[in-house]
């Protein structure tokens, strides 16, 4: 830079200044490989667990780098993520993170840097995948909690802000630790974030009848009652002004906060605002009662039970702190243990912890999606389907985790195999599967970046596994409205509810369209077209525009990826100083057998399989 270009440098620097985290941004090898090529998943068929049927949740875990597994969940998941839990590394120093094949350690000066730069990369897509509702949970310690929360303030870089911060859990992990010299840390947090605060809604935990006292009152509907007082004294940023007024008495009389006869006294507030109370007032939730001091106002809290015996769901608030008593690190390691016979995964997290944090956001969502894009040992998965135990509910669980050391064949996968099928710990005691899940076993793989024919052919033949995640519709059938399908033209997929059909080769598109006129269908065929351009050749589904639903590959996939991948590599070829970016349209070739074979596609089959 010229003397003049770094004065006006640094003089824009000097005008600029922000509050924020400043790391130094290091590369990473998956980034730079997603420079050149596209992730797709292809399912390993033989790993697949589908005995519970088409009707049970399909649970999926993938195997590979998260930062690639995120790539194409961003396509086939963007905004229907419901909840997200993750236990990155902490980066201790210990040689707990990994970074570019070389463990980080104490001694690298740009350890958080790294770490910053690696959880920037996934968190931003992780937002993307997110519902306007949804939330995400982020277990984290000393060593890097203060970095992350920094980090997943900052809105500027596509992060969730710090206006979407809900709280940040303290979970008494251990009731004793090795951990510290003069102080013993016993403690670690998981972070709360939403997508957005005004759209997000949290459950409250549920409580027993015992919980509270009830008294001898009945109503004819409500049944039993407790009798709560409305007004309390509100201390620091609780008291609220708009919950300070009068109200009229039976006697006519006027009662403010805390029992004043002409103000509220110092610090009180009514627990509910005006309109609410006189709600109340109509409905019959609100009493009145005189004692020695003058009249009190209470709110009528009712009975789990009503008088009919039916059970009344009631809820109070979850609260950020998670003792030792609820779950700890020794149940974890208890649980992993007995389920695959000895211990292969260093401080997995207790399934009781991941079912707590996600019951404050999922249990009256019985149909809600879960992501873990570090899934560890399996545990988030565990959890999910022990929720769906409990309600019969139908939630789904999506996992990501690579295959170091074998860790998602031998451990992710097969603990939560045992969990399907049932397994027998080592002291002889037989643990009945939860039997009524599914899970599918995904791998990634790759085509080239560059849009040649070629490249966009291969990226549409293997995206099918993709399109079935997307759709939730594995269900293939042989032949469509009694013609038979073949893998290199077209292929059919259809549960008996929805049906989807995906078209390789557009040649075929008119006698494809013959065969659509001939079905119906109860709702809109979900169609992907292969096609160079945007366009899924819509003028020749006009005679049955009101059947289909067509989308064109693989733009759609080059739109999803374009949002969240970083730039190409631009491969440029020419002469003479002019050049061009090279995107070569190769024509697929077949031989003289493909294409005889190939022209006798439309024979009719005789029926449906």
């Amino acid at each position: 830079m010229t003397d003049d270009e770094r004065s006006a440098l640094l003089g824009l620097l000097r005008e600029s200044k922000t509050y924020g985290l400043v790391w130094e941004d290091k590369p990473e090898d998956v980034e730079e490989r997603l420079r050149d090529e596209l992730p797709v998943l292809v399912e390993d068929k033989d790993r697949a667990l589908t005995e519970a049927g088409p009707d049970a949740p399909n649970h999926i875990l993938i195997e590979g780098d998260n930062l690639e597994a995120l790539t194409t969940l961003a396509y086939t998941h963007a905004g229907k993520i419901d909840v997200i839990y993750i236990d990155p590394p902490y980066n201790t120093g210990n040689k707990d993170f990994i970074y570019n094949d070389s463990y980080v350690d104490n001694e690298d000066s740009y350890r958080h840097s790294k770490w910053l730069s690696f959880m920037s990369r996934r968190l931003k897509i992780a937002k993307k995948l997110l519902s306007d509702r949804g939330v995400i949970f982020i277990s984290i310690d000393d060593n890097e909690a203060h970095n992350l929360k920094l980090l997943c303030d900052d809105k500027e870089i596509g992060l969730f802000g710090e206006q979407n911060f809900i709280t940040a859990f303290i979970w008494q992990s251990t009731p004793g630790s090795n951990t510290g010299t003069d102080i013993i840390t016993t403690t670690e947090y998981i972070l709360v974030y939403s997508k957005n605060r005004k759209e997000c809604v949290f459950d409250g935990m549920l409580v027993d009848e015992d919980s509270f006292p009830y008294s001898d009152e009945h109503e004819s509907e409500r049944g039993k009652y407790a009798l709560d007082k409305m007004d309390r004294r509100r201390v620091g940023g609780h008291y609220s002004p708009s919950l300070d007024f009068g109200l009229e008495m039976p006697d006519g009389s006027v009662r403010y906060p805390g029992g004043g006869a002409t103000q509220s006294t110092e610090g009180w507030n009514y627990l509910w605002s005006r309109s609410k109370i006189e709600w109340g007032l109509k409905n019959g939730f609100i009493i009145f009662k005189k004692g020695k001091n003058g009249w009190n106002v209470y709110n009528k809290r009712y009975s789990l039970v009503d008088n009919s015996g039916n059970k009344v769901e009631r809820s109070i608030p979850f609260r950020n702190l998670i003792t030792t008593d609820i779950c700890n690190t020794a149940q974890g390691t208890a649980e992993i243990t007995g389920i695959l016979g000895n211990r292969l995964f260093d401080f997995p997290k207790p399934s009781k912890l991941v079912m707590r944090l996600l019951s404050t956001i999922i249990r009256t969502k019985p149909s809600a999606c879960v992501l873990d894009f570090f899934a560890g040992s399996g545990t988030t998965l565990h959890a999910v389907m022990q929720l769906n135990a409990e309600d019969e509910g139908k939630r789904t669980c999506i996992l990501c985790t690579n295959n170091e050391n074998g860790i998602c064949e031998n451990v992710t996968y097969e603990r939560n195999k045992r969990v399907i099928e049932g397994y027998t710990k080592p002291n002889g005691e037989f643990v009945e599967g939860l039997h009524d899940n599914n899970l599918r076993y995904y791998r990634t793989d790759f085509v080239g970046r560059g849009r040649t024919l070629r490249n966009m052919q291969r990226l549409v033949n293997l995206s099918t596994d993709m399109l079935c995640i997307k759709e939730n519709l594995y269900l293939e059938k042989k032949s469509m409205g009694g013609v038979k399908t073949h893998p290199q033209i077209f292929r059919y997929f259809d549960d008996g509810k929805k049906q989807m059909l995906i078209i390789y080769r557009e040649e075929y598109i008119e006698e494809i369209v013959g065969i659509i006129e001939k079905m119906d269908f109860k709702n809109p065929l979900k169609v992907y077209v292969f096609s160079p351009s945007e366009d899924p050749a819509s003028e020749l589904f006009e005679t049955v525009a009101d059947k289909v639903e067509t989308t064109a590959l693989p733009a759609a996939i080059y739109n999803a990826y374009k949002r969240v991948l970083p730039k190409p590599k631009d491969k440029l070829v020419g002469t003479h100083g002019s050049c061009v970016r090279e995107s070569v349209m190769e024509p697929k070739e077949y031989s003289i057998e493909e294409n005889k074979e190939l022209g006798g596609l439309f024979a009719a089959e005789g029926g449906e399989e």
